[in-house]
Protein backbone atom coordinates (compact mmCIF):
# COMPACT_ATOMS: atom_id res chain seq x y z
CA UNK A 1 0.00 0.00 0.00
CA UNK A 2 1.09 3.54 -0.74
CA UNK A 3 -0.34 7.01 -0.30
CA UNK A 4 -0.27 9.54 -3.12
CA UNK A 5 0.16 13.26 -2.51
CA UNK A 6 -1.14 15.88 -4.95
CA UNK A 7 -0.48 19.58 -5.43
CA UNK A 8 -3.34 20.72 -7.69
CA UNK A 9 -2.75 23.86 -9.72
CA UNK A 10 -4.43 25.60 -12.63
CA UNK A 11 -2.25 23.92 -15.26
CA UNK A 12 -0.32 21.24 -13.37
CA UNK A 13 -0.72 18.56 -10.74
CA UNK A 14 2.39 17.67 -8.76
CA UNK A 15 2.46 14.01 -7.72
CA UNK A 16 4.36 12.37 -4.86
CA UNK A 17 4.24 8.87 -3.38
CA UNK A 18 5.11 7.24 -0.10
CA UNK A 19 7.30 4.17 0.12
CA UNK A 20 5.50 0.90 0.86
CA UNK A 21 6.13 1.26 4.60
CA UNK A 22 4.49 4.72 4.61
CA UNK A 23 7.59 6.26 6.16
CA UNK A 24 8.86 8.60 3.46
CA UNK A 25 7.51 10.64 0.57
CA UNK A 26 9.24 11.08 -2.78
CA UNK A 27 8.39 13.30 -5.76
CA UNK A 28 7.16 11.34 -8.77
CA UNK A 29 6.07 13.63 -11.59
CA UNK A 30 4.21 16.72 -12.71
CA UNK A 31 1.15 16.24 -14.89
CA UNK A 32 0.42 19.17 -17.21
CA UNK A 33 -2.83 20.25 -18.87
CA UNK A 34 -4.00 23.23 -20.89
CA UNK A 35 -6.71 24.55 -18.55
CA UNK A 36 -7.66 24.05 -14.91
CA UNK A 37 -10.94 22.29 -15.74
CA UNK A 38 -9.64 19.82 -18.35
CA UNK A 39 -9.25 16.72 -16.17
CA UNK A 40 -9.62 13.75 -18.53
CA UNK A 41 -5.93 13.14 -19.26
CA UNK A 42 -4.90 14.07 -15.73
CA UNK A 43 -7.38 11.59 -14.22
CA UNK A 44 -6.27 8.91 -16.67
CA UNK A 45 -2.63 9.36 -15.67
CA UNK A 46 -3.52 9.33 -11.97
CA UNK A 47 -5.45 6.06 -12.54
CA UNK A 48 -2.30 4.58 -14.07
CA UNK A 49 -0.17 5.67 -11.11
CA UNK A 50 -2.74 4.35 -8.61
CA UNK A 51 -2.76 0.98 -10.34
CA UNK A 52 1.01 0.74 -10.87
CA UNK A 53 1.94 1.68 -7.29
CA UNK A 54 -1.02 0.15 -5.43
CA UNK A 55 -2.18 3.50 -4.04
CA UNK A 56 -4.91 3.17 -1.42
CA UNK A 57 -5.30 6.77 -0.22
CA UNK A 58 -4.79 10.27 -1.65
CA UNK A 59 -3.67 13.40 0.16
CA UNK A 60 -4.40 16.67 -1.64
CA UNK A 61 -3.30 20.18 -0.78
CA UNK A 62 -6.02 22.48 0.48
CA UNK A 63 -5.16 25.99 -0.77
CA UNK A 64 -6.37 28.17 2.10
CA UNK A 65 -5.62 31.87 2.08
CA UNK A 66 -3.13 33.09 4.66
CA UNK A 67 -6.00 34.42 6.81
CA UNK A 68 -7.72 30.97 6.85
CA UNK A 69 -10.40 32.02 4.34
CA UNK A 70 -11.32 30.02 1.27
CA UNK A 71 -10.96 31.55 -2.18
CA UNK A 72 -11.42 30.63 -5.84
CA UNK A 73 -8.51 28.17 -5.81
CA UNK A 74 -10.15 26.05 -3.15
CA UNK A 75 -13.35 25.79 -5.20
CA UNK A 76 -11.36 24.61 -8.21
CA UNK A 77 -9.47 22.11 -6.08
CA UNK A 78 -12.70 20.73 -4.66
CA UNK A 79 -14.17 20.27 -8.15
CA UNK A 80 -11.07 18.29 -9.13
CA UNK A 81 -11.14 16.37 -5.84
CA UNK A 82 -14.75 15.31 -6.41
CA UNK A 83 -13.98 14.10 -9.94
CA UNK A 84 -11.00 12.16 -8.60
CA UNK A 85 -13.07 10.63 -5.79
CA UNK A 86 -15.79 9.54 -8.25
CA UNK A 87 -13.27 8.00 -10.60
CA UNK A 88 -11.08 6.20 -8.06
CA UNK A 89 -13.35 5.56 -5.10
CA UNK A 90 -10.36 6.23 -2.84
CA UNK A 91 -10.35 8.20 0.39
CA UNK A 92 -9.05 11.73 -0.17
CA UNK A 93 -7.58 13.69 2.73
CA UNK A 94 -7.15 17.48 2.57
CA UNK A 95 -3.97 18.96 4.03
CA UNK A 96 -3.18 22.65 4.45
CA UNK A 97 -0.78 23.53 1.64
CA UNK A 98 0.01 27.13 2.48
CA UNK A 99 3.58 28.09 1.61
CA UNK A 100 4.46 24.66 0.18
CA UNK A 101 5.43 26.21 -3.15
CA UNK A 102 7.62 28.74 -1.33
CA UNK A 103 9.23 25.90 0.64
CA UNK A 104 9.71 23.87 -2.56
CA UNK A 105 11.39 26.86 -4.22
CA UNK A 106 13.72 27.22 -1.22
CA UNK A 107 14.64 23.53 -1.43
CA UNK A 108 15.43 23.86 -5.12
CA UNK A 109 17.49 26.99 -4.42
CA UNK A 110 19.49 25.12 -1.75
CA UNK A 111 20.07 22.31 -4.24
CA UNK A 112 21.46 24.82 -6.73
CA UNK A 113 18.75 24.31 -9.34
CA UNK A 114 18.75 27.37 -11.63
CA UNK A 115 15.53 29.43 -11.57
CA UNK A 116 15.05 28.71 -15.28
CA UNK A 117 14.77 24.96 -14.53
CA UNK A 118 12.68 25.02 -11.35
CA UNK A 119 9.29 24.95 -13.06
CA UNK A 120 9.77 21.30 -14.01
CA UNK A 121 10.36 20.30 -10.36
CA UNK A 122 8.46 22.68 -8.10
CA UNK A 123 4.98 21.10 -8.23
CA UNK A 124 6.14 17.56 -7.48
CA UNK A 125 8.34 18.88 -4.66
CA UNK A 126 5.32 20.78 -3.26
CA UNK A 127 3.28 17.54 -3.49
CA UNK A 128 6.02 15.80 -1.52
CA UNK A 129 5.88 18.48 1.19
CA UNK A 130 2.07 18.09 1.39
CA UNK A 131 2.43 14.31 1.72
CA UNK A 132 5.20 14.63 4.33
CA UNK A 133 2.94 16.95 6.33
CA UNK A 134 0.26 14.27 6.37
CA UNK A 135 2.74 11.55 7.35
CA UNK A 136 4.06 13.66 10.25
CA UNK A 137 0.53 14.10 11.58
CA UNK A 138 0.36 10.36 12.21
CA UNK A 139 -3.37 9.89 11.73
CA UNK A 140 -6.01 10.45 9.07
CA UNK A 141 -8.19 13.45 9.71
CA UNK A 142 -9.78 16.15 7.65
CA UNK A 143 -8.87 19.77 8.14
CA UNK A 144 -11.46 21.96 9.77
CA UNK A 145 -11.22 25.71 10.30
CA UNK A 146 -10.22 25.03 13.91
CA UNK A 147 -7.69 22.32 13.18
CA UNK A 148 -4.77 22.36 10.77
CA UNK A 149 -2.26 19.69 9.83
Amino acid sequence: MRIMGLDFGDKTVGVALTDELLMTAQPLETICRERWNKFRKTLKRLDEIISEYNVEKIVIGKPLNMDDTEGERIERTRIFEEELRKRTGLEIIEVDERLTTVEADEILDEMGVPRSERKQYIDKIAATIILESYLRCGKAKRITKKEKI
